[in-house]
């Protein structure tokens, strides 16, 4: 286990090599046009790159952006946690930029890949009763209870935590206990296909409920708050299902709305999955405590993201559910058992609560990571990257394509201090036409670069549209985005598809489908 203190004293030793004026710049500590002005300066105002083979090295980019921008610097810290605690093969070969959501543990913990830190059980108690009279925990989840509330900034006083298999399972439990015959509304903000909210509007509209969603400015994506607040102040209130952030795009929306709803009226449910580590404890969120809160923790970055979701239920509006029989999805943490070397009565106890020895202490390091580095490290180090990526992507442009035909689309905002850590995109061949997102995956796969695709809906030309998108997390670095701009620089070349086909189909891969 590395102590606190070594992760101080790496962190000294890096700072102290990479960064030779760690005083804050006026650029960076000015909000808006002096933080753009900054970012765009890091690859040269007005530069555009028209050949992948001329990019700027990585060395001479994180010069600039010391230059530009030197608080990025201050944010060393986590480049010394993820040394000292993820330093695997995936994170030393990979870029991985496909994860949402919050890492329970750390590598340095169990560098076996074959051991789990954790198993669970499917609960057999109804979601209301357990609600209401809970039901027997081992020692092991009853810590990760008490663990994760800290995390969230939420007391066990307040709030009544109920571990399921999935997001899904967690919209669908909420869906098929709260009212809706009485409260028949449930409004959504989201600017993009998700699987599991779709099974609670499937959900809530068979039990009488009308759903209706935000729709979004194009390209921008900002919310049409003129449509918003009327729906807001339809009469018929229900429950109103608020992202704070979109988990695809990055656009950001201000923790009013919630306000507004439940000013109106509204029950609020908080999506907060794709909020970033300890955002938690922003002013706003400290204040506000939504009815609802739904959050999902995987077990370690850079590796198999298995986990679980976190459904919160505010307890002053438990009474509210009613009396559902279902029990879908709940379940119960529990320690891994070994198949290899267990009996089958033991094999049994996946089914049965598994008590620990209560003197055990059960660490959370990728939690305890997250509380070490600590909020402003966090945004601000993710405020960097992303903006910086942004800037990086748009710079690129088709050679011999008139005045020069972008390479990539961006959707949503582009270069601003409050952007989330997400960019949604799509790659343009020199005619200006969209490559196939799934295709720019898988490319970016055998690159080693993990992205996700999915699907942009609710905006203004009432259309959906697939994009490439990539999030940032507190242990990304700027290697990283440097590596996916240098991939996706090489579409510039207008015979890299074919070439990649061909070096597969040589090398007896399986070939793309274009």
């Amino acid at each position: 286990m590395q102590s606190p203190n070594c992760i101080k004293e790496a962190s000294k030793a890096c700072f102290s090599t990479c960064c030779a004026n760690p005083l804050p710049s006026a650029a960076d500590s000015t909000p808006g046009r002096n933080f753009v002005s900054a970012i765009l300066s890091t690859l040269h105002p007005h530069t555009s790159f028209t050949n992948h083979e001329s990019l700027p090295s990585l060395r001479d980019l994180l010069s600039r952006l010391r230059d530009a921008v030197p608080n990025y610097f201050n944010t060393v810290l986590a480049d010394s946690v993820r040394a000292l605690e993820y330093n695997h093969f995936l994170l030393s070969n990979h870029v991985c930029l496909d994860y949402v959501g919050h890492g329970l543990f750390s590598y340095a913990q169990n560098p076996y890949a074959d051991d789990s830190f954790f198993d669970f059980s499917y609960c057999s108690t109804n979601f209301t009763s357990y609600l209401l009279y809970g039901a027997e925990e081992a020692q092991f989840h009853a810590s990760a209870k008490q663990r994760i509330l800290k995390y969230m900034n939420l007391s066990e006083e307040d709030y009544s935590l109920v571990f399921t298999a999935s997001q899904s399972s967690a919209f669908s439990l909420l869906a098929n206990s709260y009212p809706f015959d009485s409260h028949q509304s449930l409004v959504t903000v989201y600017d993009h296909d998700n699987e599991a909210l779709e099974v609670m509007i499937q959900a809530a509209r068979k039990r009488g409920a009308r759903p209706q969603s935000a729709t979004f400015s194009w390209p921008g994506l900002r919310v049409n708050s003129r449509k918003l607040r009327k729906i807001l102040k339809n009469k018929k209130r229900g429950l109103f299902v608020f992202p704070l952030q979109s988990k695809m795009s990055g656009a950001r929306y201000s923790y009013q709305w919630m306000n507004m709803a439940r000013e109106k009226g509204w029950h609020v449910l908080l999506d907060a999955s794709a909020l970033a580590p300890k955002e938690m404890e922003t002013l706003g969120l400290s204040l506000f405590h939504p009815d609802f809160l739904i959050s999902s923790f995987f077990n370690i970055f850079g590796r198999n993201p298995a986990g679980f979701c976190c459904l919160f239920i505010k307890k002053s509006n438990v009474s509210l559910l009613s009396q559902s029989s279902t029990n879908m999805g709940i379940i119960n943490l529990v320690p891994p058992i070994k198949s290899s070397s267990s009996s089958s009565e033991e094999r049994k106890l996946l089914s049965e609560i598994v008590e620990l020895d209560r003197d055990k202490a059960i660490e959370f390091r990728g939690l305890d990571n997250a509380d070490a580095l600590g909020l402003i490290l966090i945004s601000s180090r993710l405020r960097y990257l992303v903006n910086w990526l942004v800037n990086a992507l748009t710079s690129l442009r088709h050679p011999n394509a008139g005045n020069g035909v972008q390479l990539v689309t961006v959707y949503g905002p582009r270069i601003r201090v409050d952007r989330g850590p997400a960019i949604a995109f799509n790659v343009c061949d020199w005619k200006g036409e969209r490559v196939e997102p799934l295709l720019v995956q898988k490319l970016a796969c055998r690159n080693n670069i993990c992205v996700s695709i999915g699907v942009l809906k609710n905006v203004c030309f009432e259309g959906s549209l697939g994009v490439v998108w990539a999030s940032i997390g507190m242990l990304t670095n700027f290697e990283d985005v440097y590596r996916l701009w240098a991939f996706v620089a090489r579409f510039l070349d207008a015979d890299f598809v074919e070439k990649e086909k061909w070096r597969y189909t040589a090398l007896n891969q399986t070939t793309v489908e274009v």
